[in-house]
């Protein structure tokens, strides 16, 4: 491909392993990477997830690359910028009380019919993220290999949506991380996230480059693919930092 203007990625298991801060080397090479291109980070998460896991851990860097990073929590409902003071809002499109209530009522109750409520969790099963609402059936916070271990195929994660979207027609519920559905706004997801990258940085959708673990067809980064964007798989924020070590040098820095 051409070289690309912006590279966004995925959060969990593409820069960090679910719900972790990224590597010392990783926040490096991101810093590396927005000296030469605009950076941007799309994931179903919320902002503070992005502060601790990405932002807090980012070394020192220039004004000029903190201004080429973009952060689009909950899959672009919510942009922001790093400036001088923080971190400054774009937008935020936010749920109204009603869809709110209607969405956590059937997750829970189609969760408790279908037999997938656990009793035994780390943290809250349901979070309200503004423009989005989340469950997670271990909790926020499990531990990875209980993740993997609840719902290896998808099969439990796909009913759920299922039986959730044909109670919340008007509502988006589509498969999040590996054991969490979330509710949004109808035609949110991480296509809906890059096409408003592209409006507001003005960059063209064939100038970026998407780099995620979930292409698969069952994956939540699988409509950046389908939307036509060049795309880079990896398994693993390790893969993700081989790919950037090779990539950066070849990438010229911005004068």
């Amino acid at each position: 491909m051409p070289t690309p203007r912006l590279i966004a990625f995925d959060l969990d298991d593409t820069l960090a392993p679910s719900k972790s801060a990224i590597d010392p080397r990783m926040g490096a090479l991101l810093v590396e990477l927005a000296e030469r291109v605009e950076v941007a980070i799309i994931s179903g998460g919320q902002l503070q997830q992005f502060q601790v896991q990405v932002v807090d851990n980012l070394p020192a860097a220039s004004d000029a690359v903190r201004d080429a990073l973009h952060l689009l929590p909950t899959c672009g409902t919510q942009y922001y910028r790093l400036t001088a003071d923080g971190i400054g809002t774009v937008y935020a499109h936010r749920l109204t009380d009603d869809e709110k209530a209607r969405a956590l009522a059937a997750v829970e109750e189609e969760a408790r019919r279908l037999e997938l409520w656990e009793s035994e969790t780390w943290g809250d099963i349901l979070e309200d993220r503004g423009s989005q609402i989340t469950f997670s059936a271990l909790g926020q916070s499990a531990p990875l290999a209980a993740k993997i271990a609840w719902d290896p195929t998808g099969a439990k994660k796909n009913a759920l949506r299922e039986a959730v979207a044909a109670r919340i027609p008007d509502l988006e519920v589509r498969s999040g991380g590996s054991t969490s559905v979330d509710i949004t706004h109808r035609g949110i997801d991480k296509a809906y996230g890059m096409r408003q990258l592209s409006e507001q940085t003005g960059i063209p959708l064939d100038d970026m480059l998407f780099v995620g673990d979930r292409l698969d067809p069952d994956g939540n980064d699988y409509p950046v693919l389908a939307m036509g964007v060049t795309c880079h798989a990896v398994d693993g924020w390790e893969d993700t930092a081989a790919f950037l070590t090779d990539l950066i040098p070849r990438l010229p820095v911005r004068v």
